[in-house]
């Protein structure tokens, strides 16, 4: 079993508990002999300016998969799904005081501040004929369509980059990461992993966060898989 490349969410997964890159993982990535890709919950620029820190090439995965990029292309792909998402943020803004973050850099979904009862407004948004979904990575709530994910996003980039989705492993921490693990050809769950992602993965970390990620890589070389 040969793998072709790397796709590895940020927060949790390459970043200490604080969110500070993990200088160990970066320096680890830079050491691989595969493309990595970095596949993340935040906005576009976040993800490219991260690729950009490590000294990657650009190639990123956004906002839940709603947009991608390769080498820096300064204007991106993006996923035509931003209306619903309002739509279903100005039904639930009756029953809840939100908090948008990063309104005037999202352009397919919303992302949230953590502060109110995400059950009950599940509950809610299922009367209504909105196809969105909630999901919570622990660093913020997105309403996002239930089309777009991080597996539908590698499987276009991986398009883009003359490869398969199956040929990337994938290395995670959330419940965002669930369908990147379904696409990807095996996934990785660092040990601070909800119990979702731990579920849904191939393999599971000793260590935890950014010492996770060096792990999951020394595993894969280990193994000769990349």
């Amino acid at each position: 079993m040969k793998f072709k490349a790397i796709v590895v969410d940020i927060d949790g997964t390459i970043t200490c508990e604080n969110r500070e890159l993990h200088l160990g993982a970066v320096k680890k990535i830079r050491s691989l002999k595969v493309p990595v890709v970095l596949a993340t919950g935040n906005i576009l620029c976040y993800a490219r300016t991260t690729s950009k820190l490590i000294g990657l090439d650009g190639a990123v995965i956004a906002e839940n998969g709603g947009a991608i990029t390769v080498r820096y292309d300064l204007n991106g792909t993006f996923e035509e799904s931003l209306e619903e998402c309002e739509n279903a943020f100005s039904f639930l803004s009756e029953h809840f005081k939100l908090t948008k973050l990063d309104p005037f850099y999202r352009k397919t979904e919303i992302a949230l501040r953590r502060d109110f009862d995400l059950e009950k407004a599940r509950t809610l948004l299922k009367t209504q004929p909105f196809d969105v979904e909630m999901v919570d990575t622990k660093y913020a709530v997105h309403i996002k369509s239930t089309r777009i994910n991080k597996g539908e996003g590698l499987r276009k980039l991986a398009g883009m980059m003359g490869l398969e989705a199956t040929d990337f492993v994938a290395i995670g921490d959330s419940a965002n990461d669930v369908e990147l693990f379904e696409a990807a050809g095996f996934g990785i769950a660092v040990a601070n992993g909800d119990e979702k992602i731990k579920e849904t993965a191939d393999y599971v970390t000793k260590a935890s966060f950014g010492e996770g990620a060096v792990e999951a890589f020394e595993y894969l070389e280990s193994k000769g898989w990349i």
